[in-house]
């Protein structure tokens, strides 16, 4: 059996342009993974299956052809028997969909012995969806194009985060429609090389996610989960995430990040409020700012 995780994706920040004549908006954005994640587990079977289970597998009922059915058709629609298990919110703005039909192609590719490099799933991702190819990598990167384009910064630090989400779906088509107000695509990105958490808060001010404003308006909600997450003891910045409902937090380290989630189930105990963090690439540093080698890139 081979067994991948879909980890949950988020964007730092999201800039979007005006819609092109091909009916996709040219975005920015520098996407990072958590260690919170759905789990598929795959195994070589006569035809196509889908099974799913978890915690928010009523977010799926009903949905026969989703993008895991069809990712593994465009890689070659042989047989396999997946099962997925739904540990993520459904339409929540963390890649939930994307990163199980990633998950998908790459367990796949090791079980039909695709001969697949990251480059050429990467490809038949882009054709299923505009998260799809970093979700296939699933190691931070900045987006460009429809989200095609990727480029991995030189080194990220580790980021303690909470991730909280009022249990409130927000279709992505219908926050596309109600934005307003765009940032545009043409920033210059920086070459990416974070030393530390202050390193990138101040490169994050600069930023912001175009989709918050369109996301409040549908679901008013979200500020309130903003509102919550801004006022909890070490918390270092809060934004909403793709195109929402879910937001983040960025804290001061882990014990500030705990506390802070035990503090909003207490508050707030309807909402899917989750601790994690985001894994360390590139150069690592000690205390003094001295560097300790490298670290291993990836999830």
């Amino acid at each position: 059996m081979i067994r991948e995780r879909a980890c949950a994706k988020i964007n730092l920040f999201l800039h979007v342009g005006t819609k092109r004549e091909d009916g996709f908006h040219p975005l920015q954005s520098l996407a990072v993974f958590t260690d919170l994640s759905d789990a598929l587990a795959i195994e070589a079977a006569p035809d196509l299956s889908l099974n799913i289970d978890g915690p928010f597998v009523k977010g799926l009922d009903g949905e026969g052809d989703n993008l895991v059915l069809r990712a593994a058709r465009a890689l070659g629609g042989q047989g396999a028997k997946l099962t997925l298990t739904k540990n993520l919110p459904v339409a929540s703005g963390i890649g939930g969909g994307s990163a199980d039909a990633a998950a998908a192609l790459r367990g796949l590719n090791t079980l039909w012995n695709s001969g697949k490099d990251s480059s050429g799933l990467c490809e038949i991702a882009a054709a299923l969806g505009s998260d799809i190819p970093v979700c296939v990598l699933s190691t931070p990167c900045f987006m460009e194009g429809r989200g095609e384009i990727l480029r991995q910064p030189d080194s990220m630090p580790r980021l303690p985060m909470l991730l909280v989400n009022p249990r409130v779906a927000v279709p992505t088509k219908e926050v596309f429609a109600a934005l307003q107000t765009r940032s545009g695509a043409d920033m210059t990105l920086p070459r990416g090389r974070f030393r530390d958490t202050a390193d990138l808060l101040r490169f994050l001010e600069t930023t912001r996610n175009d989709l918050e404003a369109p996301a409040l308006g549908l679901q008013p909600v979200i500020g309130e989960v903003l509102a919550a997450m801004a006022a909890l003891p070490g918390a270092l910045l809060t934004r909403m995430s793709g195109s929402g409902a879910t937001c983040f937090g960025i804290f001061a380290d882990d014990d500030c990040c705990a506390r802070a989630a035990r503090l909003l189930k207490e508050a707030m105990p309807g909402w899917w409020v989750a601790p994690t963090f985001v894994p360390q690439i590139g150069i690592a540093h000690d205390v003094r700012g001295q560097d300790i080698g490298p670290t291993p890139h990836g999830l």
